[in-house]
Parts: structure tokens; sequence; C-alpha cells
């Protein structure tokens, strides 16, 4: 045991699972640079990196009820591990196209599709292991810390990819293979985890129940919801390049700072969270967080200093991050084991449609009435959602401590005890 630590490190199978995240993540992040930088290069077209995000997101639809079916089947280390095993290879594929010039643009969006179908397949087989590793209690701290991977990642795997893509692009890639099969081996050493859970035979109920839980639980339905429009209404990610060009004057560099900016504020909440239980009355403060995540938002359009909208950035990822630890945990504790990959695999919809329909939105709104109405007015909306919330969902503005949330019979989900 490592004193130092947080409580959840202390469980060797979760420091592999975190091992294999934070790898996989790091090398992921490195790809996505050089293959924007390729991508753009060919035609030196903004479309084509549309494309490339489209064919990420296209799979995901597609192959989520599938994969979360796939999760509560099969052993959930094995699964994840296979997608990683794909994503690895086509890494290495890349490598070679990278090798031979990368000229053409087709090539790169089959490629990126077939990521997104790996993505897509271990999502849920990965976001519904966590609870099986780590006690209850220590559950919080546990998701706390697979963010602060992703975190760490998002913010250090774009510098080091952009910096071996200056030395030279297949640097980028071969790198990232590396990275890769150590995410690989750490996932192969939990062994088969989760292999001892029974399901009913494959069917069309079987593929739905994770929706069909959802919908009869209001615990699960009001916080899965309550994100989906938060973010889809209040994020303002999209809308960064043209704050940082039109409105706060600053080049590429201050952009750069300011797309970093929630990934430092989400890090720093992570590491609170880690070494710090959430305490009481988790739904209401899920509400706040929501609530001042929407002020966050009407700071920053209406501010016209770069510091002060950097700030207001880092704030909104900090305060996001305790509403996802929050979310999380309650999906995770309000649902039975047996289909935890059903319901991770439509949450991961609902978390992947209100970011890219979120930057629709904000886009359209920009278009229509202008930035900075559209990022107030959507922050606006943001407080009013966490406002109303209870009036809709009264089981989960009720909720106090975390650990007490199990699931129940019928799809009501009380607190133990």
């Amino acid at each position: 045991m490592v004193p130092s630590l947080p409580p959840a490190m202390h469980h060797r199978e979760f420091r592999r699972l975190w091992v294999a995240l934070f790898t996989s993540g790091f090398a992921a992040q490195m790809v996505a640079v050089a293959v924007g930088w390729q991508v753009y290069a060919i035609h030196e077209s903004a479309f084509d990196l549309g494309l490339i995000g489209l064919a990420e997101f296209v799979p995901l639809p597609l192959l989520a009820l599938p994969a979360g079916e796939l999760a509560d089947r099969l052993s959930r280390t094995r699964v994840f591990a296979v997608s990683m095993a794909a994503e690895m290879l086509v890494t290495a594929v890349l490598l070679v196209v990278t090798i031979g010039g990368a000229h053409e643009l087709w090539v790169f969006i089959v490629l990126a599709f077939l990521i997104g179908a790996a993505t897509a397949f271990g999502s849920p087989a990965v976001r519904a292991l966590t609870p099986e590793l780590v006690p209850t209690e220590l559950l919080t701290g546990a998701l706390a810390l697979r963010s602060i991977a992703y975190q760490i990642a998002t913010i250090a795997g774009p510098a080091l990819g952009g910096l071996l893509f200056a030395v030279h692009p297949v640097s980028v890639y071969a790198v990232a293979l590396v990275l890769s099969a150590v995410a690989v081996i750490s996932m192969l050493g939990l062994g088969r985890l989760g292999v001892e859970r029974r399901v009913e035979a494959t069917s069309r109920k079987s593929l739905l129940g994770g929706i069909h839980l959802i919908r009869r639980t209001p615990i699960l339905l009001g916080a899965i919801s309550l994100d989906l429009f938060a973010v889809l209404f209040g994020g303002a990610v999209a809308l960064l390049p043209l704050y940082a060009k039109s409105i706060l004057h600053t080049g590429p560099a201050g952009l750069g700072v300011l797309r970093s900016m929630p990934a430092a504020g989400a890090l720093a909440g992570g590491l609170i969270l880690a070494r710090r239980p959430l305490g009481g009355n988790a739904g209401r403060k899920l509400l706040l967080v929501v609530a001042a995540f929407g002020v966050c938002m009407i700071v920053f359009g209406l501010s016209r200093t770069f510091w002060l909208s950097a700030a207001a950035l880092a704030v909104s990822g900090f305060v996001d991050m305790f509403s996802m630890n929050i979310r999380s945990t309650i999906v995770a504790l309000a649902t039975p084991n047996a289909l935890r990959g059903r319901v991770n695999a439509v949450e991961w919809v609902f978390i992947s449609a209100s970011n890219e329909l979120g930057a629709f939105e904000s886009g359209l709104a920009a278009a229509l009435i202008g930035a900075t109405p559209a990022v107030v007015a959507g922050g606006a909306v943001t407080i009013l959602l966490a406002a109303i919330w209870p009036r809709f969902f009264p089981q989960l503005a009720s909720v106090d401590r975390l650990e007490d949330v199990s699931p129940a019979g019928g799809g009501e989900v009380l607190p133990a005890g």
C-alpha cells in the first residue's frame, strides 16, 4: 500500500485500469493532433476536418446498443482490451500511410470511422468496469481519478503530439503505438473480471434493456438528461475561435490557452474529489454546480478581457467536473451490474450527442443572434434548467449521500437502508 496515493489507487486492479485509460487517452490525443494537421494539409479545407469528426461520430449511435450488450455479456476487461487493440491497429495503418505521403483524404475518413467504431465498442465496457474494481465508498474518488486521467491526456497529449509532429510526423504514431501497447498489456493483466455475469439470450428486449431501465428510473433519467441539456445549451467551446479572434483579439496561442482552461479547471476539481468525499446533499450540489456552470458561461459571454474569459472557462471546467462525477456515480450505483454496460452505452450516446449537437446549436444561435447573445442566453437557459429540474425529478434533488444510492426492484432507485 502506498499511503500518498488517493484511496482508490490502493487497489491494484484499479491502478491497472487507470494506467490503461491514461496511456490510451494520451495516445488518442496525440494521434488526433497529427491527423488534424495531415488532413488540413491535403486541401486546406475546414470542411475536411468536419468530415473527420463526423466519421468518428457516426459509428457511436449505430454500435452503442450492441456494444452495451457485449459489455454485459462478456468480460468487460477483454472487451475494452480488444477495442484498444483495434485502435492500435488503426494507428499502425496511419503510421504506414504517413510514411507513404498521406495524400488521400478518403483514407483518413475510413480510418477515422474505424477509430470511432473501436471507441464505440469499448466505451460501455470500460465505463461500467470501475464499480467492479473498488468498494462503493471509494467509487466517487475512483471516478474522479478516471476523469483526471482523461484531463491530463487532454492537456498534455496534444502538446506532445504537436512537438513530435514538428520533429517528424512518423514519430507521433510510433510513440502512440508504444503507449497503446502499454494500455492493452495493462488491461490484459486484469484477467477476466466480470465474466460470471449471466444475461438473457440476445433479443430486441435485451438490447434495449438500458433504455428501458433509464426510462422507468427517475433518478437515472433526471441525471443523464440534465447533463444533456446543460451541455447542449450552455456549452461555448465551439465558439472559442470566434471569441479569440474577433472579441478578445488574441492569436492562436491565446486560443490554445482558452481551449485548455476547462480541462485545467476540471483537473483541479478531479484532484479534490479523488481525495475528499463529496458528503451529503449530493442531489442539491448537482443542481448548484450546473447553475454555476451557467453563470460561468454568462461571464465568459460578456467578458471582453482575455484573463477574465480564461478564468470563467477554468471555473466552468471545475464545476463541470463535480457535475460529471455526481452523475457518473449515480449512474453506476443506480444501475444493476448486469445492466451497467447497456446503461453506460446509452449515457455515452447522450454525452456525445450533447457535445456534437451543442456545437451545432452554438454555431446556429451565434449566426442568428450574434455570439454574445447566444452564449449569454445559453448560460441563462442552463441556470433555468437547474432551477426547474427538481419539479420534474424530485428523486434526483433529494439524493443525500451518493454511496447510499442503490438499485431497487421495479426501476425505483432508493437510498439504501
